[in-house]
């Protein structure tokens, strides 16, 4: 029980508020055969179909009426996370490139286009560019190569060879508001159905830069590509080698618990 404060005409009222676990409510949601039971079935069924198909819920009016709360907060920097991962980041641009009015998918410069946002954008909050921030800070000698994000208990060497994987949450953060606000302005322009050359698109990312006071790339950088993945490899290698797996882990507890009882005699 919890006291909670409410308006009643001019006055203010105290009454206590029963809270009640989310797992219990839940499970016993499931379980009443009253008519308030189907009404809870039908709408936990409806946001867990929503998250299952599409990955999310939304409660839109609550978010309308938050008045810009922390919850939105966080939900908007969540999106510009997901926005910024470099599969979606990637699609998103690439659809926008295509509706150049000069689009050839085997130009160069349609080719290098991805790598040159996403080298600028980077440039922007490190003063690096993609591959000079991994070959920089990749480290076998460092817990987890170095990397600040990946998903399982280590890293793969894929992750590891993603740039934005480095970045410390105050450089995460400015990258995720640079790639949201470019493709914000990306998308505008399509939607007025702007005439766009690929030069066009390029430009534009050096006019969102200077606008926002970030500094530009200069050159296109002094590692390649080529080298960056060589060095990943190599310290990944070297990584691995000092480096257990959950599974060889899980053996050789194994193995230790066996010798332990062999050493008993076999006696529980």
């Amino acid at each position: 029980m919890s006291q909670a404060l409410q308006k009643e005409g001019t006055r203010e009222v105290g009454r206590q508020v029963a809270y009640y676990n989310l797992d219990m409510i839940l499970a016993v949601g499931y379980r009443v055969r009253s008519s308030r039971g189907v009404q809870f079935r039908h709408y936990a069924s409806t946001v867990l179909k929503d998250y299952l198909i599409k990955g999310f819920a939304m409660d839109d009016e609550r978010l309308k009426n938050l008045g810009g709360g922390s919850y939105f907060k966080e939900l908007l920097e969540r999106i510009r996370d997901i926005r910024s991962s470099e599969k979606v980041f990637y699609r998103q641009v690439l659809d926008l490139f295509a509706t150049s009015s000069d689009y050839d998918s085997q130009s160069l410069e349609a080719k290098h286009f991805f790598a040159t946002v996403q080298n600028k954008m980077h440039y922007a909050i490190h003063h690096q560019t993609a591959s000079e921030l991994v070959y920089g800070r990749i480290d076998s000698d460092k817990e987890f190569l170095g990397l600040t994000t990946f998903k399982g208990e280590l890293p793969t060497l894929r992750e590891a060879k993603v740039a934005k994987n480095y970045l410390s949450e105050k450089e995460l953060r400015s990258l995720n508001q640079l790639v949201s606000g470019y493709l914000d302005f990306a998308e505008r322009q399509a939607e007025r159905k702007q005439i766009m050359t690929m030069a066009d698109w390029v430009e534009h990312v050096d006019r969102i830069l200077l606008a926002t006071g970030e500094d530009l790339l200069p050159g296109n950088g002094s590692i390649s590509q080529k080298q960056m993945s060589e060095k990943v490899e190599a310290e990944y290698k070297r990584y691995q080698s000092k480096t257990l797996s959950q599974v060889e882990k899980d053996y050789l507890t194994e193995i230790k618990q066996l010798e332990d009882f062999a050493k008993k005699g076999g006696e529980e």
